[in-house]
């Protein structure tokens, strides 16, 4: 049996790829996105008979407390996503990304479940070792992150809510991101053929942006075991520094040439090891390799040249 999902902000980059797969495995799905980016990503998704889509805005509460009734899932992806873009507009950044959430978690009742992205960037530079799981205390650097901790606090205070720590995404997508780094680095390989790395040594996790897709999947199939927990979503074998993931590309790209800045440094200071453990024992495993994803994307650059895929 299906059920009713309302997926916020599902024209987005994760959206994009989540909302047919959602539609596919029998389940009714609203949509509710302001297409700032005035993409049409979810278009292949108008032949389901269950989806539905919204053009506004999440912070419109009256817009939303009619849809969310009628919900049984709420999947919150609705964000300006990345330090840049919050930092370009804080005022809205915070509006979206924590005060409408926290608005919405008070208006549901104790039977639905909510299934929320946050991030695994709010352990900012880890312990001494740089490890990090989910009992490590959060230290976010960025504005980004620093509402992500505050939505998920107000999450976690309910009785059916999940947490997914996402590593940084990667992968191919119908509303694309060339910003996030794997995506950006194998960009720059493609096309200019070289890249300055700042805290080249600097370490952080990935994750493909189906295994998110099938990070959400999982949860709702195993929504009584894994409800009110956080959990860490990315590769165990992807804790790479940019150094690493320049070798990685390099490898499938042999005429990309990398080097380290002598001067200056990155505003993104991040620099961790994440463990995935948690997930992976409660039976989750991703499925979409490192390689596996830079080929896909040094394919599918063939088709992309343009300023319009990325949040800044």
């Amino acid at each position: 049996m299906g059920y009713r999902i309302v997926v916020t902000g599902g024209a987005g980059y994760i959206g994009s790829v989540l909302v047919p797969e959602l539609l596919s495995a029998g389940h009714e799905v609203t949509v509710v996105d302001n297409f700032l980016y005035r993409q049409n990503s979810l278009s292949h998704a108008c032949y389901y008979p269950g989806f539905s889509i919204v053009n506004g805005d999440v912070r419109n509460d009256s817009l939303m407390e009619p849809l969310l009734k009628k919900a049984d899932i709420i999947i919150p992806l609705a964000a300006l996503v990345g330090a840049p873009l919050c930092q370009r507009d804080p005022l809205a950044a915070t509006s979206t990304n924590r005060e409408a959430p926290v608005r919405m978690f008070k208006n549901l009742s104790r039977d639905q479940w909510v299934l929320m992205p946050t991030t695994n960037s709010a352990y900012g530079t880890g312990d001494g070792n740089n490890y990090c799981n989910e009992e490590s205390p959060l230290n976010p650097i960025s504005l980004y992150a620093k509402d992500k901790v505050e939505v998920e606090k107000a999450l976690l205070e309910r009785e059916n809510a999940v947490s997914f720590r996402l590593a940084t995404v990667f992968g191919m997508s119908p509303r694309m991101r060339i910003d996030l780094l794997v995506n950006d680095f194998t960009y720059r390989a493609v096309y200019d053929r070289f890249v300055i790395l700042f805290e080249a040594h600097f370490k952080r996790n990935y994750i493909h942006v189906r295994d998110v897709v099938r990070a959400f999947q999982f949860g709702i199939a195993n929504f009584p075991k894994v409800k009110g927990q956080a959990f860490n979503v990315g590769l165990s074998d992807a804790n790479l520094s940019k150094l690493e993931l320049c070798v990685a590309i390099q490898k499938q790209l042999p005429d990309f040439v990398y080097m380290e800045a002598p001067v200056g440094r990155d505003p993104d200071r991040r620099n961790y090891i994440v463990s995935n453990e948690k997930i992976e024992k409660a039976g989750y495993r991703p499925q979409f390799a490192l390689d596996v994803g830079i080929t896909e994307l040094i394919k599918g650059f063939t088709m992309i040249k343009n300023s319009q895929y990325g949040n800044v």
